[in-house]
């Protein structure tokens, strides 16, 4: 009977680092193509699947034995924990009823221009009623921030499964 052999981490390393690539070229293509501007709660979750991206093709490079390879694997999976959670308030805020969304701020530049950096951050990590704004819909279904929930959820599974598989094919 044949055995299924699944691939090494360093290749499903490798591979996560190329999703975020292709996820971050999406987003970039949604921005100045499509000319679909990010709120901050976007901006927040590409930095995350960067993130993710870098610690997987770190692991990738460094091949380490096994306790840093798990260590290097739920570093990663938190990069993604730490992302679902502003896609989740995204999501929450794009179904708040109209009467309670938030104010919408002025645009990332000005705040980046007019503000300190502790504030910039804050509206990084809080976002407004810019955030609550649907404005793309992958088959008339799902939006922008639950697009990257679902991919958030993939890479965790996948860093999950790498962080505690017995053995290293």
């Amino acid at each position: 009977m044949n055995k299924l052999t699944l691939p090494s981490n360093r290749v499903l390393n490798f591979g996560i680092f190329f999703a975020t690539v292709i996820t971050i070229a999406i987003a970039l293509y949604m921005e100045h193509v499509m000319l679909l501007s990010p709120c901050g709660l976007c901006i927040t979750q590409r930095v995350f699947f960067i993130l993710c991206g870098f610690v997987c093709l770190a692991a990738a490079i460094h091949n380490p034995e096994a306790t840093t390879r798990r260590l290097y694997s739920l570093i990663a999976a938190s990069m993604c924990v730490f992302g679902s959670y502003f896609s989740i308030r995204q999501i929450w805020l794009q179904h708040l009823p109209e009467d309670e969304v938030p104010a919408c701020g002025p645009g990332l530049t000005y705040i980046m221009d007019n503000f300190p950096f502790i504030e910039t951050l804050n509206f990084l990590l809080k976002g407004d009623g810019n955030c609550a704004e649907v404005v793309f819909r992958l088959f008339g279904i799902f939006s922008i921030p639950q697009m990257a929930l679902i991919a958030y959820t993939g890479l965790f599974s996948l860093c999950l499964f790498m962080a505690f598989r017995r053995t290293e094919a």
